[in-house]
């Protein structure tokens, strides 16, 4: 029996790294506030999902009037965020039952394609736990601080073909993560993935998109732009 679907879309952050005094996720993409082309992409792969939107208290109002202003429809279940990510999750897993596929993803990667939301939701009927990766093109150095100047640290050496950046949506069987999520907050909790881990459960990978940038910074915002701009990309 197929399970039922779900996403919590991240959209807590404070956005101090914009440097805006607009939340990051309002900030508009081809006339549309960000936070809606991300979950239009979700609302189009899979129209049976249920969206959980997890968003800072003082922004709820705001988020509300700007769907109504913009005659953006899509039910949601709105969550107010906690401390930190990971307290924001946990408190979004309330409003999902066991038995259920539930994606995390974060608010601010509104080129994620909905053919691979789309088939993430199939693959992830298979396996507990489905993480998007790309593998890491840039060269790594492994660098330390001596008396205020980065140096090299020697003999240290970073095997790029091993390197991979973790995506989202990490899809995930809801019963494993709510488990997950009974453990105690950890500094090194820095996405779901890392906390099934630490729960000790496997993760399963496929491969995600360069697009699917996270945007946080005016740089990001640019390139996005410059993405959507391209006539391939749709």
């Amino acid at each position: 029996m197929e399970r039922k679907k779900y996403v919590i879309i991240m959209a807590a952050g404070s956005g101090t790294r914009m440097g805006s005094e607009l939340p990051k996720q309002f900030i508009e993409l081809e006339g549309k506030p960000i936070l809606q082309m991300t979950m239009e992409t979700f609302v189009k792969a899979c129209p049976d999902v249920t969206v959980i939107t997890v968003l800072p208290e003082a922004h709820m109002s705001y988020w509300r009037s700007l769907c109504l202003q913009r005659n953006f429809t899509c039910p949601q279940i709105l969550v107010k965020g906690g401390i930190t990510r990971f307290h924001s999750v946990r408190n979004a897993l309330a409003k999902v039952p066991e038995g259920a596929l539930v994606a995390v993803h974060d608010g601010v990667r509104p080129l994620v394609s909905v053919d691979l939301v789309r088939d993430m939701f199939v693959k992830a009927e298979e396996v507990p736990a489905l993480i998007p990766v790309v593998p890491c093109v840039d060269t790594m150095k492994v660098l330390e601080k001596k008396d205020g100047v980065l140096a090299t640290v020697p003999g240290a050496h970073v095997d790029r073909s091993v390197l991979f950046g973790a995506q989202t949506p990490q899809i995930f069987h809801s019963e494993v993560l709510k488990e997950a999520y009974s453990l105690a907050y950890d500094t090194d909790f820095t996405d779901d993935a890392s906390v099934v881990e630490k729960y000790g459960k496997n993760l399963s990978y496929v491969m995600g998109e360069r697009f699917n940038i996270k945007i946080t910074t005016q740089d990001d915002l640019l390139l996005a732009r410059a993405i959507l701009s391209l006539s391939s990309f749709s």
